[in-house]
Order: structure tokens, then sequence, then C-alpha cells
């Protein structure tokens, strides 16, 4: 027999296997299963090896899991909406329904080549109707429960993909502001659209932040920012403007301020060109009404500080100053009221553009300690914090005490919060979508489709410029539900991060054919107990996902309010210090290296939150522990060269193999796939060397390689699968039981620092004194009062000497003189640490570890090594401690 593991001649069969015993479906009658989830794949073409990485890191969990004796859920399913798959269609000369098929029939086999352990009967796809019928019928409940709007408003528009963006997927790149698909430049322009009021929500996505500990901190940071929470106050002017067919006309206008106490120092209020009253005053000025046009669609980086005067003026609601209003471009019209107050002495944006149109600039806080003499900076704004000055009543008085008094005072100031996050934009002008379930009638505007006559489908794909659902006539045309007149049908499909934002639900009852999902068990089985994908996800698919959470409980769908438990950000894999990509040609195909060595590869490479270069050399460690555990397992097999008597040393073996078992279990509920396959390493490389040293006892060697083969399945499935069959371990070991350590597992960490410092402390002795071939080593244990000694010191809060010195001396088997006693609590006191501070081995433990290694240091050194205890007259007595045994060597 061959000791060359062959992945390719193995994996067909134990695949087989797994799909004939069904080891990865999980019955709907589970209890609250382990839900372990790897964000879904887009349906793009291939995998890649980003795919590879998530997955393999899910797979490895799940199984980990399903051993420790939990039931779980690891589905697997398809992002197959979306602009990227119509593209590839229309480039290939074909409809983009048979593209994703194509794709999804690709990728599933890729998958399946990996070995990945998804419970295939939950499979989902988001572009079949069974599935986007839900998303219709999801809109629509939003609808009912208002949070769903149909507005004209100022958009993103990305010339190239034709479509829409919401402002969480416009990137800015070298100051350019970009789709984040395809790179284009941005415009803008003014249609009507669909949104989801997120904004409904944004406190309690906020704040709901705090909570979710077992998210990265850089993950919720991100969505902070982007909630954008302000605390402030809304101040109300009153303006007076020309009224449309003479007279005059006034109301109030509100703007928000974070810095309220800067009040004395506007000079001037501007609104947004798409405010309503921006509107109002362009129907009486023709002037107004074609900056309006001019600068609606432009991005806001295009219309810099241009502005133009209208005849309204607003009133100071301090002063009562009459101030000039200005419809800005730089004001947006969707950042607090779409109003400000310009206060240029104290503001960036409002002294630019002051400074452009020569409007005044009143400085009203100085930093604190400036005094009118001094000399400061009066032609740029101060932004800091300070004292007033030039605020009638309030000068004086520092900035957080004259905010307070401020809104406490008038009427007009009132504590206020905004948020950054807007709404929503779900309307795409593209095909490759879910329709939404809308009608347009003439008569009653917009109607939904009827709930029974779900899905709206797709018609079928025809080529052509712009959106083909709009050239689609026969499809658009149709009755209205409410009054039976003619209407059409809404043209624009959903943004695909709809379909994203609850597929996770779907996975729990994907052939429930009268509701999305069962709330039922999703009551039970919910959050997800760890979801993996990367970070850019952050304030797309993720925030939106909790958002959906939110409102589904709020229509009485769910308990829960938040999705996910856990949520763990892959880092991404590098070729020649750059991520992979198509276009830069440096892509590594998963298939290239095999599955089992990239599996391995990418899991053992680096912890998985971090970037890791993917390097030939360092794929091939991976290779070699497959061949070096899998020659292991059929030496131990064809040779059977072992005996059944014990002798001294298997009992560190023994206890190694459960010190590895305690330390690749920490890792693995740790995530931390790294160092629980360089703990594999380190016991492969043990018990090849506990064979080299002398004929293994049978059952502790075969007990070290069944762990070894049931260690490293989660990671390399069929490798531990083939390994477990030869060593005729029970049944598969996907099914078996995660091993368990015979003995104490607590201090195995402890166990293990001893016996490394104790061998390099030999190993230090040995280079310094220059003994090329020691005969004999004596390790020395310290006496047992300093294990009580070094206790006590760790114990204290505040080490009192003399205490602790009678304490040590009041035992009985103390001969120590108060002096040795002393002396030694004096070098525990001052010490920073070392083998005697923190957690200790006790005296009869450390003898029993030291004594089971000494096999490792004749091994390494050919000399006869002796254990003992240190007593009263030994000369090494001083030099030992708790921890660090003395050594004399000869």
């Amino acid at each position: 027999m061959t000791s060359h593991y062959d992945h390719a001649q193995v994996q067909e069969f134990w695949q087989y296997v797994w799909e004939r015993d069904d080891v990865y479906a999980l019955d709907d009658d589970a209890e609250d299963p382990t839900y372990v989830l790897g964000m879904f794949p887009y349906t793009s073409g291939t995998l890649h090896m980003g795919h590879v990485r998530n997955y393999a890191i899910t797979d490895a969990y799940a199984r980990y899991r399903r051993m420790q004796g939990d039931d779980v859920l690891h589905p697997m399913g398809w992002d197959a909406f979306g602009l990227p798959a119509e593209n590839a269609a229309f480039e290939r000369k074909t409809d983009p329904e048979s593209w994703t098929q194509a794709c999804i029939r690709r990728m599933r086999e890729e998958l399946e080549t990996m070995g990945f352990g998804y419970d295939w009967s939950r499979e989902i796809t988001t572009c079949e109707p069974d599935y986007y019928r839900w998303n219709q019928w999801l809109f629509e409940r939003f609808y009912e429960d208002g949070l769903v709007d149909y507005e004209a408003a100022t958009v993103n528009w990305c010339p190239d993909c034709e479509t829409v963006l919401a402002d969480a997927q416009v990137e800015e790149r070298d100051g350019t502001r970009v789709c984040w698909r395809c790179e284009t430049p941005v415009g803008r322009r003014e249609l009507d659209q669909w949104f989801f009021t997120i904004t409904d929500y944004a406190e309690e996505l906020y704040e709901g932040l705090d909570d979710l500990e077992g998210w990265p901190d850089g993950v919720r940071e991100i969505q902070r920012n982007w909630i954008g929470r302000q605390e402030g106050a809304r101040i109300t002017f009153e303006l007076s403007h020309d009224a449309d067919g003479g007279g005059t006309d006034t109301e109030p206008v509100d703007v928000f301020s974070t810095r309220p106490e800067t009040i004395h120092g506007a000079t001037y209020l501007a609104v947004s060109p798409g405010h309503d009253l921006a509107r109002t005053l362009a129907e009486t000025d023709e002037d107004v009404a074609d900056y309006v046009e001019d600068v609606r669609e432009q991005d806001p980086d295009e219309v810099g500080f241009s502005g133009i005067e209208t005849d309204a003026t607003a009133t100071h609601p301090l002063t009562g100053d009459e101030l000039p209003v200005y419809v800005a471009g730089y004001v947006l019209e969707d950042v607090g009221t779409g109003a400000v107050m310009g206060v240029p002495g104290h503001n960036e944006r409002d002294h630019e553009f002051a400074i452009a149109h020569d409007l005044p600039i009143e400085h009203v806080i100085v930093p604190e300690g400036d005094g009118n003499d001094s000399e400061r900076d009066e032609t740029g704004p101060y932004t800091g914090e300070g004292i007033l000055e030039n605020s009638g009543e309030y000068d004086g008085l520092d900035s957080e005490t004259a905010r307070e008094r401020l809104v406490a005072d008038h009427d007009a100031l009132e504590d206020d919060v905004t948020y950054r996050l807007r709404d929503w934009l779900i309307s795409r002008q593209r095909y490759w979508g879910t329709p939404i379930p809308v009608v347009h009638c003439d008569d009653c505007g917009p109607v939904l489709v009827p709930e029974e006559e779900l899905p709206v489908e797709l018609p079928e794909f025809v080529r052509t410029t712009g959106n083909p659902l709009d050239a689609a006539e026969e499809w658009k045309a149709t009755t209205c539900p409410e009054c039976g007149g003619s209407a059409e049908r809404e043209t624009d499909t959903m943004d695909t991060f709809v379909d994203s934002s609850w597929y996770f639900l779907r996975f729990l009852s994907p052939e429930l054919a009268d509701a999305p999902f069962d709330t039922d068990i999703a009551n039970e089985w919910l959050p997800v107990d760890v979801y993996v994908g990367g970070e850019e996800h952050a304030i797309l698919h993720l925030l939106y996902t909790r958002f959906f959470t939110k409102a589904l409980a709020d229509l009485g769908l769910l308990e829960h309010r938040e999705p996910i438990e856990e949520l763990r950000s892959q880092g991404t894999v590098l070729y020649d210090g750059e991520k992979m990509s198509s276009s830069k040609g440096n892509v590594v195909a998963p298939q290239e290296y095999g599955a089992e060595t990239t599996r391995l590869f990418v899991l053992s490479a680096a912890h998985p939150e971090q970037d890791f270069e993917w390097t030939a050399n360092n794929v091939r460690g991976a290779y070699d522990l497959q061949q070096t555990l899998y020659g292991m397992a059929t030496d131990f097999v064809d040779e059977g060269d072992t005996r059944v008597e014990r002798r001294d040393h298997d009992a560190y073996v023994d206890r190694e193999i459960d010190r590895t078992i305690a330390a690749v279990t920490e890792e693995y509920e740790r995530f931390r796939f790294h160092r629980a396959a360089t703990e594999i390493q380190e016991l492969a490389r043990l018990l090849r060397r506990y064979r080299a040293y002398d004929r293994p006892h049978d059952e502790i060697y075969r007990r070290g390689l069944l762990t070894l083969a049931a260690l490293v399945a989660p990671m390399a499935p069929h490798l531990g699968e083939e390994l477990w069959n030869k060593l005729r371990g029970d049944g598969l070991v996907v099914e078996a039981d995660w091993p368990e350590p015979t003995g104490e597992r607590s201090a195995y960490q402890l166990e293990r620092q001893l016996v490394d410092r104790t061998l390099e402390d030999v190993r230090d002795i040995v280079d310094v004194a220059a003994i090329d071939e020691p005969e004999r080593i004596e390790l020395v244990c310290a006496r047992e009062w300093k294990y009580r000694a070094a206790e006590l010191v760790d114990e204290a809060d505040a080490v009192d000497t003399d205490a602790i010195i009678e304490q040590v001396l009041a035992a009985d088997d103390v001969t120590a003189d108060r002096e040795t006693v002393g002396t030694f609590v004096g070098q525990l006191h001052g010490r920073e640490g070392g083998a005697e501070s923190g957690q200790l081995l006790d005296p009869a433990h450390e003898l029993e570890v030291l004594e089971q290694a000494t096999w490792l240091v004749t091994d390494e050194f050919g000399a006869t090594v002796t254990v003992r205890r240190a007593d009263a007259a030994d000369e090494l007595a001083a030099k030992a401690r708790p921890g660090k045994p003395a050594i004399h060597i000869e």
C-alpha cells in the first residue's frame, strides 16, 4: 500500500457516503440548532478564493459544532439577481436567466468539489419566482405599515449601469464619486423613486450597536459613522418673501445646528436647491428657477459654493435682525433639514460660501483664555470650543453652558437629534431584479398589486437600450386593481440588497407556500449564531438586514430584533501584495492546488479576520501536513509494530494528547483555525518522535492518531474521514463525537509552559557551559513551602511581607528559617511576572509532569535524567523555584 495521500481518489467516495447518509440534513423538528451561515455568493460565474475562505471558515465551524453534538443548520443558496448578470448576459448574447442558471450549476459543482457540508435540501435562489414573490409580499406589508415612500428625489445616477444608486453604493475615489460596481463617475438626476424608510429606525439601529457584543468593533464603528447620529438644536427662523400674485408670505423654516451657541454669529440663511422653499421661490423668481434647474442634477462637488440670493429675508429669532436668504448648492437636501444658518466665523463650509458671496463674517467664540487684546486669526473660522463674545447676555459663558442656556431660554430653539442615514432607495431601472408590485393609475395613483396575483413575474427578456421592462409594452399594460381602468405596471425593479436582507429566514422553511418563513421556527432558531463575510458589507447588506429584522418584528412576524448573534469578518487573500482580481490577472483558481490543500491552507495561513498572502511555498506546508498525517496512519496500520506494556514515557504522550485536545477545542471555539492547525502539527511531530524513541504503546498511539483524524476533520474533511476509516474509528468521523481529554484539561497550558521552559533552560546551560555530551541531568523542584509563599503573594492585594512569612513558617513541615523565607518572599514581591508569578501547578503536579517529560530530555541530549524534590540541606534548594526547577548537568 502507498502512504501517499491522493485527495482526488478519496474525494468522490466520501462525498458519495456523506450524501448517501444525508449527514448534513437538519430535521425541521430540531430544537434551536446552531445556525452557521456564510454570506451567500453572487452568481458571478465561478468561485474565487474569497468564496473559498469564507465557506471554509463556516464549514469548519459547522463540522466542529456537529461533532460537539449540536444540531447544525448550515445552508447554501444563490444571490442571483443583479446588474452584473444582466451585463454578462448582454456581452454573451444570451438572457440573464440562462446565464445565471449556468453560473449556479458551475458554482454548485465547485462547492461540492470543495467538500463543503451544506444541507442542499434548503437551497434557495433569489431570481426564482417562488422566492421573489416574497420580496413583493414583504414590500406590500412594509407599504401598508408606512415604511415605503414614493416621491420625486434627486438621486445618484450611474450612466454606465443606467440605473440609480443608493447613497451607500456610491464610493469616493480620488475625490470623485463613483459607482461601487463599475467605478464610473456618478451624476445626479431627479426621478420618482421608491424608498424604504430605514430612517424610522435610525435611533434603534444606532443604539442597538452597543448590544452587538459578538460583532467586530470595526463593523460596528462603520455602521455607527454611517448612521451618523448628531445631537444639537432645531432652530426656527421666520421667513418673508414675495407671494405668487403679489403681496408677502411668511413661513417658518427650521435649521439644525450642532452648535446653537454660535447663533449670534449667523449672517445669512441658505437652503438646498431641493428644499420646498427653493421650489416656492423659484415660482416667482426666474433667476432662482434657473439656478435650481442648473444645479439640481449636478454632483455637489461640481456645484461647489455657488448660490443665488433670493428676495426672501429671515428674521433672527434672538436679535430680530433681517438676514439674507440664499439657495446654495453646498447645502444638501437630505442632511439635517436641508437648510442651514450660515455662521462663517465658526464653520468652514459657511466661511467658504461667505467669502464667495461677500457676506459678513462675525466671530462670537474665542478660545478659552484668549482675551480681547490678544492677537488671534480673524480671517479663518474658529471651529473649536471656547468662550462666547458678541452674544449679548451670554458673553463670557463657555460653549457647553451657553448651549444649554440658549435652548432653555428661547422657544425658537429646541433640543434635537439628526442622522446622516438616508432612506433606502430601492428603485433600479434594470430588468434583472424583483418587479415592484405596483401599478400606476391616472385616477388612483400608485396601487398595490393584489396579494393573490403575486408574484408579478418578469416578462421574457428582450435586448434593448435603457430599461427593458419599460420597453415591454404588453407586460406593462394592465388594469387598476381599484377602479378597473387602464394602468401601467411599475417598471423599476428592487435593489438586490432586498433579496439578501431576509434570505437567512427563508432557509428555515424554503418550501413554505403560504408565507416567506415559518414564524414559530424563526422565533426558536434565530438569531443566526455565526455569520461570516466581508467587512465591506457593513453599511449595505448588514445594515439593511438589521433594518429588515426590526421591521419584521414590528409587523408581528418575528420576536427577534437583531438577526445575528456573532459576526465574523474575513480578511482578503492577496497575491503579490494585492487582492486577487481577474482584472489584475493574479487569480488563483480554488481547484489549482486541490480542494483539500486549498481549504487547509486558507484556514491555517492566518486568523480569519486578517489578510494573508498566497504563496506556493506556504501552500506546500498544508500539502505536507496532509501527507504526514496520512503516512503516519498508513504506517501504523501496515506495520503494527507496537507494545502492550506501559512504560514511564507513555504517560507524557497520553497527557499531551489531552493537552492538544484542550488547546484545539479552545482554538475552534475562537475561530483560530491557524492555531488549531499548528497544534495538530505539533502533536503529529511529537507522535513521530515518540515512535522513533521506542516502540509505541498500541492503545496510546492509536488514540493519538484517531485524535489527529478527528481534530483535522473540520478543516480537511476528506482526509479526516480517510484517516478515521484506516484506523477503524467508529462510524464516520463527520458524525463522531469530538474527542475528550481523559484527564483534567484546565492546567494544560501551565503543564506545557513548565516543560518548554525547562527544556529551554537545559539547552541554555549546555550551550553556555559548552557541554558536548552531557551524561547526567538532574532537575530539582523547589521545596513545597515556596509554592505556598508564591500563592500567598499572588492572592494578596497589598503584600504584607511579615504576615506572609508568619503564615509560611506556621506550617508543620517548614524547616527553613525566617531569613531564608523572608528573602524568598522579598524576591517574589519585587519580581514582575516570572515562573513563580500567577497560576502555578501544585508541587506534586509539577513533579509528576517533569517526571513524565524526562524522555524528551534523554531523547535530545542522550543523558540520564532524574527528577527530585529539593531537601533542606540541598545546595540546589535555593535556586529552585515554583515552575522553574534547579538544573544540574554533568
